[in-house]
């Protein structure tokens, strides 16, 4: 197990790596039409959409990583009344319903990429399936890794008790504001 959880963790950091340069060149990509619309009074016509492309990219590698390191959006209200066992529960039910949003990603996502593969994205020349590649990647990714979350929390890994230990959210803030420790 040790060594698929080392594979997913590297597919994990090479999602975030590629998220975070897809930040940084949108960014260039969005500088460089501005400079080319102000500056040089002539916009480039492939900046505008190589940047919502590009956007989508890292917005949907990165909620993936997010899904893996347990970022994601939650509702945390009854963890902090339940016993250990019913956390453990309600976890594992969170994380199936972050499973089957990823399967209904990758499965619609696919069907938008057939539906519009053979329209091509006059601007960048490409076929327009690559606008929804991202949406079937990123579900993925959720997919892989909330299955090894699953696996992991079944073969009796200690992968919640980090985050028994965490006070709530409001309670973290206010300690984080008042410079104390935990």
């Amino acid at each position: 197990m040790s060594g698929v959880a080392r594979v997913i963790s590297r597919v994990s950091t090479a999602a975030l790596w590629i998220a975070g340069i897809g930040l940084v060149l949108m960014t260039a990509f969005v500088a460089w039409q501005v400079f080319g619309r102000y500056v040089l009074n002539r916009s480039p016509s492939w900046t505008e959409q190589g940047s919502v492309m590009l956007m989508s990219w890292f917005i949907f590698l990165g909620a993936a990583v997010g899904v893996r390191e347990n970022y994601h959006l939650g509702f945390d209200v009854l963890l902090y009344v339940l016993p250990k066992g019913g956390k453990r529960w309600l976890r594992m039910i969170s994380d199936l319903v972050a499973l089957a949003f990823g399967i209904g990603m990758i499965w619609y996502g696919s069907q938008l990429v057939a539906l519009t593969w053979g329209a091509t994205l006059p601007s960048l020349g490409i076929s327009g399936g690559w606008d929804y590649v991202p949406l079937v990647a990123g579900g993925a990714l959720i997919v892989l890794f909330t299955l090894e979350r699953i696996a992991l929390r079944l073969s009796g890994a200690p992968i919640d008790d980090a985050l028994d230990e965490l006070p709530p959210a409001e309670v973290a803030a206010e300690l984080d504001t008042a410079n104390v420790k935990v």
